[in-house]
């Protein structure tokens, strides 16, 4: 099975040895996005909602140049610094995936890059054939 980075400038750069995303056999994997701006490099202010904003814009960029969208997302991995946050992130995000809810995992850590405080990443299923 061929895989295929996946790389685009809406989005911010890895900041470590590792695609954006990753296609293969017709799924998208996603790298955990982070509220990073993709012009500046550096965390965007503003607090957890600003953050939550900025990584579902991050992460939608990426699927976008993968050839996928939110509603082609299967599953999506929640890393939260303050599980004080969930009900704000869940907002947030039900505005984005509402359409068609992935599986979902949500997970308190430690600690995140950059002292950021919510990382989401996703797998979404794109049709091997489609060129979006």
């Amino acid at each position: 099975m061929p895989k295929q980075s996946v790389s685009t400038l809406d989005a911010p750069k890895a900041i470590g040895p590792y695609a954006q995303a990753t296609k293969a056999g017709g799924f998208v994997f996603t790298s955990g996005q982070i509220a990073l701006d993709p012009a500046t490099g550096e965390l965007v202010s503003g607090g957890t909602e600003a953050e939550t904003a900025q990584v579902l814009k991050n992460l939608t960029a990426v699927l976008r140049a993968a050839g996928a969208t939110p509603e082609d997302v299967v599953k999506t991995t929640i890393f939260l610094v303050d599980l004080a946050d969930f009900a704000l992130v869940n907002r947030l995000y039900g505005d984005v995936f509402g359409a068609s809810l992935p599986a979902r995992s949500t997970v308190q850590v430690a600690a995140l890059p950059k002292g950021a405080r919510v990382e989401i990443e996703a797998v979404a299923h794109v049709n091997a054939g489609d060129k979006r």
